[in-house]
């Protein structure tokens, strides 16, 4: 692993930022929120207004211009405050960086600029009801008619599937490209935010979930919707699988980071319920048993968090970092799932109450585990990663 850099001075004030926003904010209305299931349309306006939308787009189209690692903790602090906001974020920012990284330059100042206030916010649109981890196993065809494609299948687990302005889709342009990966593209879909149905296009209401309640997920029913050819990602086609791919590689430093943000709300609540909470005459945090929990819950944090930072650091640098992205994802999601376990425990029976915050994170955290990619896959490609490095 690679030393992890020093926090610039700009860097620490961002961070700072949000995590105030995040501490007056989010958290004294974060559980009824989620408990209601209701879409926080206040707390994404001021996402918005603080430039959080934008944080990762160049300054030339309106963003702030900062890298994945601000991103990252950016991302910490949201997830501690309430996991849902995070992923209102995520779909988008990796969106962005799609555009950013493969777009053509008119789709770039087409796109990005209103995007980086917020104005249009995107979805990213993979999963099929049968097509979920083998993603070159997708169904959906867009098949060229003159200056348009004619999108037509279903999409599953659409975040911010409603409420978005942009979606990007990857679909099959050559049905019968053989290996199929070479067949997928990726297609910016325009639509109406907000509108469930439109010519060609229905947006299923949201897919009621264990947790990451508040945030849509939605299915996408498209019928013969058009899509200008002009909004194929980059103008070639073929080119879908590897620029998801890659997109999905700084997802999976997202989603490190949102379980960092919920592990470490977990433990804070944790440890001050630990020295609160007493039996037998004295606090519970002077038990053994509750200070090793307390030990291997900080231990297991600390370590997601440097292998989280060395992923988000090595992609800044440009450098290849899928193995160590896969790691970080693995391991922050499985710490996550430990630690809000632990953090329950803890609390005894006032942990299963819905009146206290641990309920909401321990529901969250499995969220973590299937997300870009379950642990069995980041396995999987972390495994293949070893053998190309160390190959004999």
């Amino acid at each position: 692993m690679t030393a992890i850099a020093e926090l610039t001075d700009i860097q620490i004030q961002i961070v700072s930022t949000v995590r105030d926003f995040v501490d007056k904010e989010v958290i004294p209305v974060a559980n009824d929120l989620e408990h209601a299931d209701e879409y926080p349309a206040e707390i994404v306006e001021k996402m918005k207004e603080i430039g959080l939308f934008g944080l990762k787009i160049p300054e030339e189209y309106g963003g702030l211009g900062q890298p994945l690692t601000t991103y990252a903790l950016v991302v910490i602090e949201l997830a501690r405050g309430w996991m849902s906001l995070s992923g209102i974020l995520n779909t988008h920012f990796i969106a962005a960086w799609l555009l950013e990284n493969f777009g053509t330059e008119e789709q770039k100042h087409k796109f990005l600029p209103r995007m980086a206030t917020g104005e249009i916010r995107a979805a990213l649109s993979m999963t099929e009801p049968h097509a979920g981890s083998d993603s070159a196993a997708i169904k959906c065809k867009a098949i060229r008619d003159g200056d348009v494609y004619r999108v037509t299948g279903t999409k599953m687990w659409v975040t911010n599937g409603l409420r978005s302005g942009i979606v990007m889709l990857m679909c099959k342009t050559d049905p019968d490209a053989d290996p199929a990966r070479k067949g997928i593209a990726m297609l910016i879909v325009e639509k109406e935010p907000g509108v469930n149905k439109m010519p060609g296009l229905e947006v299923s209401p949201n897919i009621e979930k264990l947790g990451y309640k508040g945030v849509e997920t939605t299915e996408l029913i498209f019928d013969d919707f058009p899509v200008p050819v002009e909004n194929l990602l980059g103008g070639e086609e073929g080119q879908g699988f590897y620029q998801v791919m890659a997109g999905i590689e700084v997802g999976r430093v997202n989603v490190s980071a949102r379980a960092i943000g919920v592990a470490q709300r977990a433990f804070e609540e944790a440890i001050r319920y630990a020295q609160e909470r007493e039996t037998f005459g004295r606090p519970i945090s002077h038990h053994q048993a509750i200070q090793f929990k307390l030990a291997d819950m900080a231990t297991q944090l600390e370590a997601a968090k440097l292998l989280m930072m060395n992923a988000a650091q090595k992609k800044d640098r440009g450098e290849r970092s899928d193995l160590e992205a896969g790691m970080a994802k693995l391991f922050a999601a499985e710490m996550c799932v430990f630690v809000t376990t632990e953090a329950l425990r803890i609390h005894g029976g006032y942990g299963y109450s819905k009146e206290f915050v641990v309920e909401r994170l321990y529901r969250d955290a499995p969220f973590l585990i299937i997300g870009e990619g379950t642990s069995e896959i980041q396995k999987m490609i972390i495994g293949r990663q070893l053998l190309e490095r160390y190959k004999i």
